[in-house]
């Protein structure tokens, strides 16, 4: 295994949410001054699922022109569009027009559709390529995947978005009021630290970000290196490994050369459980994995990202930080884990995938009785939420990638449905919760100054 080819995987997965990613640390820092205010994380919510007609096409292709469609060009033209989009995005981002009777950041909405589409795409176009790799790389884009929300998340902490310093407002009652503070006796305002520095200097950070992602892609192409990590052409998926064989079967128990499908010895095909990808899996366990992994996505993609803040803000400013920079750091731990156990029992998947489901329904009662949750009084409860977060995506995060590597095993057209399952759970996790927190306003965030609750 090269090393130079695991370090482009990674560098070629950190490519295809970064931009995405980067935009949702980045909006303490921008929303203050732009005319949406803080309706704009509801229009990015909308606008990330208009651009789910990148995926779309792509595996409606797949599926009525199988063979038709090379990934390769679509990779370059969307990582180009990402490369242009941020660079653009950190000239433009605070630029206004006014229509429809009022002023409207048109550029930053139009900038991050595009990017929506490129990360979106991506879904489905960079899993398919790594099939032209060895099975061993696929894990190290996930770890590269996780990395894309961990590197925008710790360039934010350091640009110091969204600190905030309490402090107490009879200050500034006396200077603009005249000695007349007694109604503001004791109250404290939130005053966000000013950031080291400006949103212009970190959309050029995703713009470069996105160019490494495009260097990356063209060595995984064409340096010699690399080149001979490629599979051979004409073989089946994955016969390198003949992991689908039988070989107790095999005479002698020696390993068949590696050719065609079709010049294999009968006996040492394994049966066909199914029509799909390899038949490794019958129907009822296929619907089981695509379900998995629907549910997996819609929570830590959709659910547990829009209440994050309402969870984790009522126990202070510092538990927020915690757990988002955490969180996004056990994304590729359990990634890296997987390289080393890829456990691909069915059974443990859905035990992992409940565990996670139940701390995830932990963080979402704590977010519904916000801004008060259970033990806002205690350092118990800070550390408790901040646990929970970085146990809810482990355990999760470890199930996505097993689910990557049993499709992966399965063929091209395997991991294309996975983008496809990935971004449809993704959806309907998004427009479930949009409603909910954007509508009817069932949650509710507190004051991180002044709310007072019962001990």
């Amino acid at each position: 295994m090269s090393l130079f080819t695991h370090v482009l995987a990674c560098l070629f997965g950190i490519g295809s949410w970064v931009a995405i990613n980067g935009m949702w640390v980045e909006l303490p820092l921008i929303v203050p001054s732009i005319p949406e205010g803080w309706y704009l994380p509801s229009y990015l919510t909308i606008i990330i699922q208009m651009a789910n007609i990148g995926p779309l096409f792509i595996t409606l292709m797949h599926r009525f022109r199988p063979g038709m469609l090379d990934e390769r060009p679509v990779i370059y033209t969307i990582v180009t569009v990402g490369v242009v989009a941020t660079f653009l995005l950190a000239f433009l981002w605070n630029r206004t027009l006014t229509f429809g009777g009022g002023k409207h950041s048109a550029a930053l909405l139009s900038l991050s559709f595009l990017l929506s589409v490129v990360d979106c795409t991506s879904s489905v176009t960079f899993l398919p390529f790594m099939m032209r790799l060895q099975p061993w790389y696929l894990t190290t884009y996930f770890i590269g995947e996780g990395l894309s929300g961990l590197v925008p998340a710790l360039v934010a902490l350091i640009q110091g978005v969204g600190v905030v310093h309490c402090k107490n407002a009879s200050v500034n009652a006396n200077f603009s009021m005249g000695n007349s503070s007694w109604d503001f006796d004791g109250e404290l305002q939130a005053h966000y630290q000013p950031a080291n520095f400006s949103a212009q200097g970190f959309f050029l950070f995703l713009s470069a970000m996105m160019m490494v992602c495009m260097g990356a892609f063209l060595l995984l192409n064409f340096h010699p290196a690399v080149a001979r990590e490629h599979k051979r052409k004409g073989y089946i998926d994955d016969s390198q490994r003949v992991e689908k064989i039988d070989m107790s079967q095999a005479p002698n128990n020696e390993t068949p050369e590696q050719r065609p499908m079709l010049d294999f010895p009968e006996g040492l095909v394994r049966k066909q459980h199914s029509s799909f990808g390899k038949g490794t899996y019958s129907t009822m366990e296929l619907v089981f994995i695509f379900i998995v992994l629907a549910w997996v996505n819609a929570l830590t993609n959709a659910v547990l990202p829009s209440v994050q803040a309402y969870s984790c803000l009522p126990y202070g400013n510092q538990a927020y930080h915690l757990a988002a920079t955490l969180s996004s750091v056990a994304n590729p731990v359990a990634c890296f884990i997987a390289m080393f156990v890829p456990i691909r029992s069915l059974v443990l998947m859905g035990v992992l995938t409940v565990t996670g489901t139940g701390f995830g329904a932990y963080i979402m009662a704590m977010a519904a009785i916000s801004p008060c949750p259970l033990l806002i009084n205690h350092d118990l409860g800070a550390a408790l939420i901040v646990i929970t977060w970085v146990i809810f995506v482990l355990t999760l995060s470890y199930v996505k990638v097993i689910i990557g590597v049993i499709l992966r095993d399965e063929g091209h057209s395997a991991l294309v449905w996975c983008g496809a399952v990935v971004q449809l759970g993704s959806m309907l996790g998004a427009l479930s919760m949009f409603p909910l927190v954007s509508v009817y306003r069932l949650f509710q965030s507190g004051d991180p100054c002044n709310t007072k609750c019962p001990k």
